[in-house]
């Protein structure tokens, strides 16, 4: 009896092992079920321009799908919305449909009227669910690289009997000037003002391929199915669209070879370890599952405009907003400002955004506005750089993987940009720059300081320094700051190179600098930073978000940065709905809906402003900004909608673009630790 118990005992704790095993190996997907629905896909568009919804892409592709937003059961996935072509326009409205069909009549094998759908999109994939008496059908879309997504639909027959049904895929692009061709057993799509070439194929067996006489609708029928009771079937269509010089060979044999449940998995476990990672790192005072749904909707933000090298672009980096026209390229002190979101938890893609931005920077240190894939759309901004961040953008890379090769490659680059700033953008030499522009335009003088129509610009003119250099006669507060936080960034970068005589002038020169800024620019009777005319004498007033970069950089003195927190606490000025916007309230000029830099809460000036105040202490006001910034900015808390270029400080309404890249990685910033 004791043997028999001794036994069974033995038995028990095997089982209880061995179960305990499987669950163990079972990759558990905790937080990328945060990304569950954080962002609404769901959009059927009504013709080529319709961007009434979001778009949903991974791996750097120049490409994107939606849910289905139709009532009726529509197999498939709405694009695929091109970002190859013409700033962002679908292609069709569905290009892949799946059609089941029984019988000699055709009747179709889901019914809208009694069918459940589901949809659901992660940052990993999308999917959508039906169900009847007689099948369950799943579908699923995963981007197997930049170039290629895969469509797998499951059929299953959860009936008591034989279900014989035809298969086919069809579907028509918009007139955006793309021809269907039909290639062996697959379908060629070729377009007039693109060099990306599309394909559409199946492993499944096939029938026949159809294209129509103006080449824009394409059917590729498949032999006819018989699902026996509890029988489940597959169904695949990949979608590429790759550029000329990448493989489409080596493209194919991959799409050929390839497991789409291990490409599943594998995307889930890449998402799930980036969310695990920011959720890790997060404040304790923000650690709530609220501000990790935040950091959610920011991640798949971020992935959504993540875009592979291709033609003129030689690195990966984002976009500003796939889901406005004319962002769909990359500028300067936005690339930066990602990189340093992406470093929370996509490292590699954040060198590779600095070092896109580099790839366009002229001998005498100058690096461009912004760039674009192809100048054929539009042409690269020479006309004006951006405020000098990318120092900053490199140091914390590097104090997050202590990458060497990394700082050796910048460092020269960042050098000489930072110098350029004192040979061509200080016109009386006196040490203190201005913003301004190669062309001699005011205009594109304005563009340099990132903050385009800001009240302090409005009487400004343009002055010569050197031919291609030209000043704004005014000195900024918030360029020399940030000057100031460069030097003492390339301070830290020319240590880690053993680069000891650098590293001693730059930090003498920052000593310099930060006395001047605290002099020069700070009105003692207003308790506020401002830019002044050239000669420091006079001050250019109008309370702006320039004002606390003095604090950010950390060149205010401890009297200085309690003035200013004053300020940017009052409720009549700064801390108002969404807190830190761009202008006082009580300002005449204020003017948010018609203001754009007049008004609007950007979220990286108020970020500057939030680490501002932690730079000196005060962090019990800092929490209270954060939390009136992330609940008083409508649609960053909660699922569905998405993160906006700015917000309205009063009424909290997202304005001007979706899916805004720095929008995202600002928030990233304000709720991780450094």
């Amino acid at each position: 009896m004791i043997k028999y118990t001794y036994l069974l005992l033995i038995t028990f704790l095997i089982i209880g092992c061995s179960k305990t095993d499987q669950q163990e190996s079972t990759p558990s997907f905790d937080h990328l079920v945060l990304s569950q629905n954080i962002l609404d896909y769901q959009i059927s568009p009504k013709d080529s321009l319709d961007k009434s919804g979001l778009m949903f892409s991974d791996q750097g592709a120049w490409f994107a799908y939606s849910l289905p937003k139709t009532e009726k059961n529509v197999l498939g996935f709405s694009g695929p919305f091109l970002m190859t072509q013409q700033n962002g326009i679908w292609s069709s409205p569905l290009l892949s449909r799946l059609h089941l069909f029984e019988g000699h009549h055709n009747e179709p094998l889901l019914h809208p009227e009694t069918d459940l759908v589901v949809r659901m999109s992660e940052a990993s994939h999308l999917s959508q669910y039906f169900k009847n008496e007689r099948v369950e059908i799943k579908q699923e879309l995963v981007f197997l690289s930049g170039h290629t997504a895969l469509q797998r639909t499951t059929i299953h027959n959860i009936s008591k009997h034989v279900i014989d049904f035809n298969t086919s895929f069809q579907g028509a692009v918009y007139d955006i000037g793309i021809q269907l061709m039909q290639e062996n057993n697959s379908i060629k799509l070729v377009s007039e003002k693109s060099l990306a070439i599309g394909h559409i194929q199946t492993p499944n067996d096939i029938v026949n391929v159809h294209t129509s006489v103006d080449n824009r609708f394409y059917a590729i029928q498949l032999h006819p199915i018989e699902l026996l009771p509890g029988e489940s079937k597959e169904i695949m269509i990949s979608q590429s669209f790759i550029f000329p010089e990448y493989s489409w060979e080596e493209e194919q044999q991959q799409i050929n070879t390839v497991d789409f449940d291990s490409i599943l998995q594998h995307r889930k476990t890449e998402k799930e370890t980036q969310l695990a990672q920011l959720v890790k790192n997060q404040k304790e005072s923000f650690s709530e599952k609220k501000y990790s749904e935040v950091i959610a909707k920011a991640h798949l933000t971020l992935q959504n405009n993540w875009r592979i090298s291709a033609g003129e672009i030689k690195h990966e980096g984002l976009f500003p907003s796939y889901h406005y026209e004319w962002f769909n390229g990359f500028w300067s002190w936005d690339s930066w400002k990602h990189a340093i979101g992406l470093s929370y938890y996509n490292i590699d893609l954040a060198k590779k955004q600095v070092k896109l931005m580099f790839e366009f920077q002229n001998e005498d240190g100058f690096v461009a506005d912004c760039v674009y894939r192809d100048t054929a759309i539009e042409a690269h901004n020479y006309r004006d750089t951006k405020p000098p961040l990318s120092a900053w953008a490199v140091a914390r890379i590097y104090d997050k993987d202590q990458d060497i090769d990394f700082v050796t490659y910048m460092y020269p680059k960042l050098k000489k940009y930072h110098q350029w700033w004192y040979n061509k953008r200080d016109h009386d030499q006196d040490g203190m720059c201005e913003y301004g522009s190669t062309d001699g335009s005011l205009i594109a003088a304005k563009w340099e300081s990132g903050m385009d129509n800001a009240i302090r610009f409005d009487n400004s003119k343009i002055l010569k320094n050197s031919e291609g250099a030209y000043s704004i006669d005014q000195e900024s507060v918030d360029l020399n700051a940030y000057l100031y936080a460069e030097k003492q960034f390339l301070a830290t970068l020319a240590k880690a190179l053993q680069k000891t005589e650098d590293a001693s002038q730059f930090e003498q020169e920052a000593s310099s600098l930060k006395t001047r800024i605290q002099k020069q620019f700070y009105d003692e009777n207003d308790g506020w930073f401002y830019d002044t005319s050239l000669d420091g004498k006079t001050f250019i007033k109008g309370e702006g978000s320039e004002g606390w970069t003095a604090l950010w950089a950390e060149t205010a003195t401890q009297e200085q940065a309690e003035a200013i927190k004053n300020k940017m606490m009052h409720p009549k000025k700064f801390f108002t709905t969404v807190p830190f916007q761009t202008m006082s309230a009580d300002h005449p000029k204020f003017d948010p809906l018609k203001g754009y830099w007049r008004g609007p809460n950007w979220l990286d000036q108020a970020y500057f402003g939030v680490k501002g105040l932690r730079n000196y202490g005060f962090h019990e006001d800092a929490d209270k900004a954060t939390v009136q910034i992330i609940k008083g900015a409508k649609g960053i808390l909660g699922k569905g909608k998405a993160i906006r270029e700015n917000y309205h400080p009063i009424t909290g309404e997202g304005l001007h673009a979706q899916n805004f890249s720095w929008s995202a990685a600002h928030l990233i910033m304000l709720l991780e630790k450094e």
